[in-house]
């Protein structure tokens, strides 16, 4: 056995019912959920329902998986949807990629339905169950869908090659970003001092940011707190299709920064999404401890959580959220670094 589903809830479990299934070749779901009977035998004592689809793969389903795979080592778009109820041999798959696709789902209209809603996902990385009919008909629900959609990973750029970079680098690599790190100063900006980065750029900031690839998933982390930096840089910054921006500084460099921006024409519209100073507030002290900070806003971002303790709220942990604000499409369920 290789891997996990819940941390140890239902492992046991589920073995059995793969054992079974490589012995048939017969795909089955299985529920385990507190309210059930068993939910105590089977290690389920946490709360929460888990459905888990079981399948053997072989034969065609084989070489579907080793294309997606194939595909995710190349960071190339790739979705994965699989039937999990409904008419049709559940389990069945379809592999979507931006041009074309392979396998099916039953029925034409389904699988057409089912890649135009994947390619809409993999601008986001998303992971959903979708219902359709029959035919693939939308608003319906006699077929659910489980896709997967895999992008590239999404880029962290920090800016600024100082000690509080170093830490953001680890954490953003650690979440499982692509991270840049640039600085116009050749002695800051090398590969020596961020091991973790995936790319060092001796460069102008505002200069990179102006040909750098930026989609709704990037996040960007100003650090300098520099203005011969940080406003050229903020300009192009605030105005491209980032999800996440923070610059690092006080509130009376904040201040100053916003009023040079006006200064630059730039709107409240385009303003408000300056998360300045950067992070959450959690007493950090340390680079290190300001990394946690900032990550922790970005994860907020990313889902529209409070930011409060959990001992303070009620009602679920995990509730679906697909982001907060002007970050809502900043929402990735999983990172193409974290393969299937």
């Amino acid at each position: 056995m290789v891997g996990s589903l819940s941390g140890g809830c239902v492992e046991g479990a589920v073995y059995a019912v793969c054992a079974e299934a490589i012995e048939t070749g017969v795909p089955v779901v299985e529920t385990y959920g507190i309210s059930d009977d068993d939910a105590f035998a089977v290690g389920l004592t946490c709360g929460g329902v888990l459905e888990v689809l079981v399948r053997r793969v072989d034969g065609s389903s084989m070489v579907m998986l080793g294309s997606l795979l194939d595909s995710l080592e190349r960071e190339e778009p790739v979705a994965l949807a699989t039937l999990v109820r409904g008419p049709g041999r559940l389990g069945s798959m379809l592999v979507v990629h931006e041009s074309r696709m392979a396998g099916a789902l039953g029925d034409a209209g389904l699988d057409r339905a089912v890649s135009e809603d994947a390619r809409e996902m993999l601008a986001h990385g998303q992971i959903a169950t979708r219902r359709y009919g029959t035919h693939g008909e939308r608003w319906s629900d006699e077929i659910a869908v489980f896709v997967q959609a895999f992008s590239p990973p999404p880029r962290m750029l920090v800016f600024g090659a100082v000690d509080f970079a170093a830490a953001v680098v680890r954490l953003g690599a650690f979440l499982g970003f692509r991270v840049t790190v640039c600085d116009a100063r050749a002695p800051f900006a090398t590969e020596a001092r961020f091991p973790e980065a995936d790319e060092v750029v001796c460069a102008w900031p505002h200069d990179y940011l102006e040909q750098a690839r930026v989609d709704q998933r990037t996040v960007i982390c100003v650090l300098t707190h520099d203005p011969k930096f940080d406003i050229p840089l903020l300009e192009v910054a605030l105005r491209s299709p980032a999800g996440y921006i923070g610059a690092m500084g006080s509130r009376r460099t904040h201040e100053q920064r916003v009023a040079s921006l006006r200064e630059r024409g730039l709107t409240d519209e385009e303003l408000v999404r300056l998360r300045a100073p950067i992070g959450l507030d959690i007493g950090a002290r340390t680079p290190e401890e300001t990394a946690v900070s900032i990550s922790a806003e970005i994860i907020q971002a990313r889902w529209g959580g409070s930011g409060l303790p959990l001992s303070t709220l009620t009602g679920p942990i995990h509730a679906y959220s697909t982001g907060a604000g002007c970050d809502a499409d900043l929402s990735s369920t999983m990172p193409a670094r974290q393969r299937p």
